[in-house]
């Protein structure tokens, strides 16, 4: 988001101005505002670190650019280490009590002690600092399961239990296979549904039914019989499109976007995002790790 800015302000300097569009600039600062609420109790000016796999990951150097922009330390799980069920941070003046940690690692990566014991990313103790609330983490453990497709299901579900409200934005119709009723309908329709598996993500894991072959259609009916609590189906729902510069011309690409929202002592929606868009054409699949690449996205200022 930030590095799609900063390049079309440096193409088009005059025409932010001109046109009104909202900055989304101050993301970093707003995420900092986030951690720091979130320091434990009775700390007043609490040192944050961002917890990254490395400069191997893919998304390296994001975190070493926010790290930069909110003026954080980031480390790697090797730089801490827990004592009396407290967090410190190896530096050249010795150990530093370290409260709030920015993970960029999985859970099932972050201690070795209490998940995978072959990881080598992690900080041996830290389950144990943080239910001693001598730590914070976020996201706190276990905000993965939103990730997980089969949770999409319910969200409508969540909001009349919890809210005792009608969704305002419908679900995209969202089959289980797992619901013998659901299951019977996608092994019948595999060919017109997009089958995803409920804990995969970066477009890996995916059957769009309507341009897959017969082989392809096989395989996932395979799959969702052997497994039928991994899979979810949805009908193909065709994205918006939007001009592209491609191979020396404009075509029209397939679009989704995604907005960025931080909570800490207040909610703070960044007037921007993310517009992930396919690049190859006629594809629906956004995802950089399969071609994909991004787009600057404007929010104007209106009457607010």
């Amino acid at each position: 988001v930030l590095e799609n800015r900063r390049a079309m302000k440096r193409t088009f300097p005059g025409m932010f101005e001109n046109v009104g569009v909202r900055p989304v600039e101050h993301y970093p600062q707003e995420l900092l505002k986030s951690l720091q609420h979130l320091a434990p109790a009775g700390v007043a000016e609490p040192t944050i670190a961002l917890l990254t796999p490395g400069a191997h990951n893919s998304a390296y150097f994001e975190h070493t650019y926010l790290a930069r922009q909110m003026g954080i330390e980031i480390v790697e799980g090797r730089d801490l280490l827990v004592r009396d069920e407290r967090v410190f941070m190896r530096t050249t003046k010795g150990l530093r009590p370290v409260h709030v940690i920015y993970r960029r690692i999985d859970d099932d990566f972050l201690d070795p002690t209490v998940f995978r014991r072959d990881s080598m990313l992690g900080v041996p103790g830290l389950i144990r600092a943080y239910r001693s609330g001598n730590v914070s983490l976020a996201n706190s453990i276990g905000t993965g399961i939103a990730d997980d497709k089969v949770v999409y299901y319910f969200v409508p579900k969540m909001i009349e239990y919890y809210l005792d409200q009608k969704p305002i934005i419908p679900n995209v119709p969202t089959y289980l296979a797992s619901e013998e009723a659901d299951m019977k309908y996608i092994l019948a329709n595999l060919e017109k549904l997009v089958v995803k598996a409920a804990n995969e993500s970066g477009g890996y894991g995916m059957l769009m039914g309507p341009k897959a072959t017969k082989e392809e259609v096989a395989e996932f009916r395979k799959r969702i019989i052997a497994e039928p609590r991994n899979y979810i189906a949805q009908p193909m729902i065709s994205l918006s499109t939007h001009p592209t510069y491609v191979d020396g011309g404009f075509e029209g690409r397939h679009v989704d976007l995604r907005p960025f929202i931080l909570c800490g002592e207040k909610t703070v929606i960044v007037p921007g995002g993310l517009t992930r868009v396919a690049l190859r054409k006629g594809s629906l699949v956004v995802n950089s790790s399969q071609g994909g690449g991004s787009k600057d996205t404007w929010v104007l200022y209106g009457d607010e």
